[in-house]
């Protein structure tokens, strides 16, 4: 496909279409394009997960220059997301199909595109292996499944994955999940063995998403499913990650001028299925959230955010269906039972290089305790976020840095009722760390060619654990009525401990979302309690087909 045919097509209309997934490798690459361009006026980046067809509006709208000095990574995300290019650019990124069905297009292992209609279904696989210095037994992440996508007369979308796993984790995420009986992102686990490899201590998994959109009018999008959301332009975000379980959820976006309005509704588990251990259904809490992204100047965007964490005996409070009111005057009229959190987030594109990105989120305070007093109080509950991406650093085309910090106090994101802590299947809905921690990430991302990736990232952490039988704010499961003092309270009470996670990944893009991995890791963390020490040294290698790379940087 040649780059100035890009020039010949008009603007789209906004839909509610299928998701650009979690991992996706286009979000790093429209991140870049959006700082190099300067603006962006068809999406609102921190709402995740961003919509296909706005990538598509986004991509043939750039700026000439723009086209002609990144045609390869434009390329790489219209293929990806051919659907929703007119016919005349369908014809020009079809090529000679496999067996006659199959790779019609690059990225479609099978599609149907007719007049109304469109459907496309890949394979999904990860295989990989490897050795850790510090464990007898060998690593191994085995995962196969489908992903299915299609339309119905531009009006009706759908999308669903499917994914079954084996894997054998690192020493320090084996330990998570059994403190936390649940494995982060997923659901339902069992333990897998195999005396045939000589493997223990492995687990088996079933996870799936899917989601049924629909466009109400150009500006008004509907969409139901099981999955889940992220906001903010960050590594980690402090007010709503993608590091728990898929969950069901009920989404409205209102796009309009400079606004994109979303409300999100959603169920989740009190505790995780495992924890249930079969005996009845998890017990059900709720989430209500809205945000509202502003676009400020073509530079520069605002964002205010507010949720609510209830439980109610399995049933929703209709109070919080009202998509526009604040929900802290709800809490109020109904007694205060519940647990609401307030924020904002900010991303500011300069010189076409530079995003500097935020995020402030409140959970509790009182003004004289934070501002006058100063003793520590303990419902003096907050975090906050600063970022920095520097595209093409030091002049270096496809070098790019992001330097991040993150700080939360102790019993941030807890509440008096632990059912309505902010979490879900007893994964944290923001930061995977909880609370009562500070958090520095350097990232690192490298593309020489086209087919070649290298990404280096290097996480410092100083945080606490709570001491056997204490509540000193650092789990967020634990109700805050059980803390251990009213004041004094400071980020690293308990058994502190540091951590050092260093990391990096090459990949090689064998074609279109197949790729050759290799990776090192390394963690480190030094605790106060040298029986917490944990150390992590490990190597692995493996092929990945549609799936992004699989973390654990907690």
């Amino acid at each position: 496909m040649r780059w100035w045919c890009f020039l010949l097509l008009p603007h789209f209309i906004f839909a509610q279409g299928s998701p650009l997934p979690a991992g996706h490798p286009g979000y790093p690459i429209l991140d870049r394009l959006e700082v190099l361009q300067g603006r962006n006026d068809y999406f609102h980046a921190s709402l995740k997960y961003l919509d296909r067809q706005d990538v598509v509006d986004f991509v043939l709208n750039l700026d000439s220059s723009l086209q002609v000095s990144a045609a390869g990574d434009l390329q790489y995300l219209l293929a990806d997301n051919s659907e929703w290019l007119p016919d005349s650019l369908q014809v020009m990124s079809r090529r000679k199909p496999l067996f006659r069905h199959f790779y019609r297009s690059p990225a479609a292992f099978y599609g149907v595109r007719e007049q109304g209609f469109f459907l496309q279904a890949d394979p999904v696989l990860r295989l990989s292996a490897g050795v850790d210095r510090e464990d007898s037994q060998a690593l191994f992440e085995n995962t196969r499944g489908l992903t299915l996508r299609g339309g119905v007369d531009d009006r009706l979308y759908f999308s669903l994955e499917i994914l079954e796993s084996q894997a054998r984790f690192p020493a320090y995420v084996r330990d998570w999940i059994a403190r936390n009986r649940a494995i982060p992102g997923a659901g339902l686990y069992k333990t897998y063995s195999s005396t045939l490899l000589d493997i223990s201590g492995g687990h088996d998994f079933l996870n799936s998403q899917s989601y049924l959109a629909f466009k109400v009018t150009p500006h008004v999008g509907v969409q139901l499913g099981y999955g889940r959301n992220f906001i903010g332009q960050g590594y980690r975000s402090l007010l709503l990650s993608d590091f728990a379980a898929n969950h069901l959820f009920l989404k409205l976006n209102w796009r309009v001028w400079k606004l994109h309005y979303q409300n999100l509704f959603a169920e989740l588990g009190h505790t995780s299925p495992v924890q249930q251990g079969g005996l009845g259904l998890v017990p059900k809490k709720y989430l209500a959230a809205h945000h509202l992204s502003i676009q400020i100047r073509p530079n520069l965007n605002f964002g205010l955010f507010e949720a609510v964490v209830f439980e109610r005996d399995n049933f929703f409070e209709l109070n919080y269906l009202n998509p526009f009111i604040f929900y802290r005057s709800i809490e109020g009229a109904l007694g205060s039972p519940d647990n609401v959190l307030i924020g904002a987030d900010v991303r500011w594109n300069l010189f076409r290089r530079l995003q500097v990105y935020g995020q402030f989120q409140l959970d509790e305070f009182k003004f004289d305790e934070l501002f006058l007093e100063r003793r520590g109080w303990w419902a003096n509950k907050y975090a906050f976020q600063l970022g920095l991406k520097w595209i093409n650093m030091l002049g270096v085309d496809h070098l790019d840095l992001t330097l991040e910090y993150n700080q939360a106090r102790p019993y941030t994101y807890t509440h008096r009722d632990s059912s309505a802590n902010y979490a879900h299947f007893n994964q944290p809905l923001a930061h995977p760390l909880g609370a009562g921690f500070r958090e520095s990430v350097a990232l690192l991302r490298y593309q020489p060619a086209q087919r070649w990736l290298l990404e280096g990232r290097l996480i410092r952490v100083a945080a606490a654990d709570d001491p056997p039988g204490q509540n000193q704010g650092n789990n967020i499961l634990l109700s805050y009525l059980s803390r251990a003092q009213d004041y004094n309270n400071r980020i690293g009470q308990g058994l502190g401990y540091r951590t050092l996670i260093a990391g990096l990944d090459l990949s090689y893009q064998i074609r279109h979302n197949t790729f050759l991995d290799v990776s090192y890791g390394y963690r480190k963390k030094d605790s106060a309690d040298d029986r917490l020490d944990q150390l992590s040294h490990f190597v692995s290698s493996g092929i990945r087909v549609n799936l992004g790379r699989s973390r654990f940087d907690f």
